[in-house]
């Protein structure tokens, strides 16, 4: 069996021998997936797992991938054709010159945690005391890139007072933690609660749902969507638009189910040998999902402030906010 890179490698050299993304089969889309064992990247494998692809007449293909940057990069490659990652990369892009949009928006809230290992919690008490530390993030450039360098700012700290280690997720995030290699780093769901478990770190910036999403970011922050390159979306209207039926179904058997129904519907090596905390963790952040896919209202508005608190590429920077997604597809889904 291919591993994930070997996958994307094929991908890759099949667009260079036709040409370009379009020269793909009608009938087959690959869509990279930033973690698809993250219970914040939850619908598009529960989708499938349902067979709502399939049942619209859909061949998908989901592509692992370790963070959401290397996704971005696989899109704008052309090795794919959409993206599971998070909205704020389509602001980032158009900062950059390139157009991707939001097509289905599943959550509120990023459902990310800001982690402190319980060796450095004696001296931290909040972000303004992260000074000198090493911050862990899945990639740099990524959207949990973004969510701790505004935090670290909003507390007062420059860039300069801290490090940013990428550590991708899960168990290397882990290892990371337990080898004193980051003193805090954002993470999700699973890999928060085996952290607590353990005794290994405790919750510093909780942005499970949306209210302390409100409260740490100052507003809702549409984060885990699905996004295109604009001009594939122009061009494939009617797949798009069966995507979007199949991950709006998803989202509103999510809202219809528990977190333990949810659960049983998902691959067993998700729950890392713990099916309860898995079953915990995601009844502790559900709230953070959408019922309909739909963009919640003054989102993007927040997302743009955060990143231009931070980021020199958006700052000064002339960004359409109607041009980063777009409700039409999830306002006809069946």
């Amino acid at each position: 069996m291919l591993n994930t890179k070997q996958r994307l490698q094929l991908v890759t050299v099949a667009v260079a021998l036709c040409g370009s993304p379009a020269a793909y089969a009608a009938d087959k889309i690959s869509i990279i997936v930033g973690g698809m064992e993250k219970q914040i990247y939850l619908p598009p494998v529960l989708c499938e797992r349902l067979g709502f692809f399939k049942e619209q007449g859909l061949d998908v293909d989901l592509v692992n991938s370790r963070a959401g940057v290397e996704a971005e990069n696989e899109l704008l490659a052309g090795a794919v054709q959409g993206v599971v990652g998070f909205y704020d990369h389509t602001i980032d892009l158009q900062a950059k010159g390139k157009s991707i949009v939001s097509v289905v928006q599943f959550s509120q809230a990023p459902g990310e945690v800001e982690m402190l290992s319980t060796k450095s919690a004696a001296s931290v008490k909040g972000p303004a005391d992260l000074k000198g530390a090493t911050l862990g993030v899945t990639g740099l450039g990524s959207s949990t890139d973004f969510l701790t360098r505004f935090i670290v700012s909003r507390a007062g700290l420059k860039a300069g007072d801290y490090s940013l280690l990428p550590v991708g997720a899960g168990n290397t995030f882990i290892a990371a933690m337990k080898q004193d290699q980051i003193q805090a780093g954002m993470t999700t769901e699973p890999t928060v609660s085996q952290l607590v478990k353990r005794g290994e770190a405790q919750v510093l910036i909780d942005l499970r749902t949306p209210d302390k999403t409100a409260e740490a970011l100052g507003g809702p922050y549409p984060a885990a969507s699905f996004y295109v390159q604009s001009a594939w979306l122009d061009g494939h209207k009617d797949e798009a638009q069966k995507l979007a039926n199949a991950l709006v179904k998803t989202l509103h058997w999510m809202h219809d189910h528990s977190a333990a129904e949810i659960a049983e519907q998902m691959p067993k090596d998700y729950y890392v040998g713990d099916k309860a905390l898995y079953v915990q963790g995601l009844a502790d952040g559900k709230a953070m999902f959408t019922t309909d896919g739909r963009m919640p209202a003054n989102g993007p508005e927040t997302v743009l402030k955060v990143l231009q608190s931070f980021s020199k590429n958006v700052q000064g920077k002339s960004v359409d906010l109607a041009k980063t997604y777009t409700s039409a597809y999830v306002d006809a889904a069946k």
